[in-house]
């Protein structure tokens, strides 16, 4: 039964959308593995550009990052307290749908975010009984098969509504409201939709493509280059065309790098010394791939582009990619979650979803034990909770915050002294 069986009764009547979904499921195998495509063309339109080699490594990375953040859900009511018992936990960290791990999801959404610019995941909601409008399962949908439309004629419902079209790969469309589905967007002029990045920087990527192209060819002709064939006398196209094949096929390929090839007589073989450094093939080269990585906040080292880096340590590396890239990222994720998963009496009462990204500001053991010590000793943590940062058990008598005894309120300063010196118990 498809997921999406309960709004047939929304089904969109007299409008026919073509299948965007164009390739097979080999062909999209073929796409992947990278080779479906015409020698002679460089496609970097959707899933294609993950053949590109800087775009599949920076969608990797941000993928991958978000994916091993931990979603934890928090409460802000007369104080921020972690709500560990609350029916969200499992779907959000373990397994969102029957048919995913929580990692797994969280990568998908954002790979389609940034390949399409959008990504769309249906919310079932529980219809019947106790529990009813609360959260059940999770499904990431198909980008690619997605159309959103503004209703500012208010031919469906109230003007100005948004909805969404999606249709299946049956070819059934159906008609969904903003409240049925999480909406992660890239960048956005409107708020409404996301802009691809790949899109955007389909210029630049179809550069890098071309440039690994011409360097794998180059390779599989083992490094040969192009030449001018000098001869005395006249040929035929035929015996031209004949010449050039049998030339081609005894000195280019792997298996012939580096041999010598004989030549008839009268035949004089001049190469065009076109070199991989000529034009600044390689400055070009890496100012292309900078760009696609910057585009994507992605930090030179992290391509093990190391010329330029400048980071003290990986801690300093990690928070910079954190705050510049991951935060605006995150906060967009856990506002859309917030928005549509909690009942409304629950964001009354202040519950909110959160990635806990200390996974990646952890730094160092030295360094986080150093923050956890001075976090103890001035009371901002008790010892259970900076042993929880470390995933240890809770010792008897950790709970209770403790601080350096020196310490007094800022309006008692100068009271010890009207008391007989340091004694602060009035005794002499």
């Amino acid at each position: 039964m498809s997921l999406l069986s309960r709004f047939k009764r929304q089904r969109v009547k007299n409008y026919h959308i073509d299948d965007p979904n164009w390739l097979s499921e080999w062909q999209t195998l073929a796409d992947f593995l990278g080779v479906s495509l015409d020698p002679s063309d460089v496609d970097v339109r959707g899933k294609r550009a993950l053949k590109e080699i800087t775009v599949y490594v920076c969608i990797k990375i941000l993928s991958e990052n978000i994916s091993k953040l931990p979603v934890k859900i928090y409460q802000d009511n007369g104080g921020i307290k972690k709500v560990a018992g609350h029916y969200l936990n499992p779907i959000l960290r373990l397994r969102p749908n029957p048919y995913m791990s929580a990692s797994d999801f969280w990568k998908g959404v954002e790979v389609q975010r940034n390949i399409y610019g959008n990504s769309y995941v249906w919310i079932e909601y529980v219809t019947r009984g106790r529990n009813a409008g609360k959260v059940q399962a999770l499904y990431l949908l198909d980008a690619q098969q997605m159309q959103v439309w503004v209703d500012d004629s208010g031919l469906i419902s109230s003007k100005n509504s948004i909805w969404y079209v999606y249709t299946d790969n049956a070819g059934v469309q159906y008609k969904l409201q903003s409240t049925d589905l999480l909406h992660f967007k890239a960048m956005t002029t409107d708020g409404i939709v996301g802009l691809s990045p790949i899109y955007t920087l389909r210029n630049m990527v179809e550069n890098a493509a071309s440039a690994e192209k011409f360097l794998n060819n180059s390779y599989k002709n083992g490094m040969q280059t192009t030449g001018i064939i000098h001869y005395t006398g006249d040929l035929n196209e035929n015996a031209k065309k004949k010449f050039r094949e049998k030339f081609e096929e005894m000195s280019s390929g792997l298996k012939n790098a580096n041999r010598v090839s004989l030549m008839p007589i009268g035949y004089t073989y001049q190469p065009l010394s076109l070199k991989l450094t000529d034009a600044q093939f390689l400055e070009n080269t890496q100012l292309t791939y900078r760009q696609i990585a910057s585009a994507f906040g992605i930090k030179a080292h992290q391509l093990n582009d190391l010329v330029k880096a400048s980071y003290a340590s990986t801690s300093e590396a990690n928070r910079e990619f954190y705050v510049d890239t991951l935060m605006p990222i995150l906060t967009m994720y856990e506002q859309e979650l917030t928005y549509k998963l909690f009942l409304d009496s629950e964001l009354v009462n202040g519950f909110y979803v959160m990635f806990n990204a200390d996974a990646i500001l952890r730094g160092d053991f030295k360094s986080r034990i150093d923050a956890a010590a001075t976090g103890v000793q001035n009371g901002l943590l008790t010892p259970n909770e900076a042993r929880a940062l470390e995933e240890r058990e809770p010792m008897p008598g950790g709970d209770q915050l403790v601080m350096n005894g020196n310490y007094i309120p800022l309006s008692m300063v100068g009271e010890q002294y009207k008391k007989g010196g340091d004694n602060t118990n009035g005794q002499t």
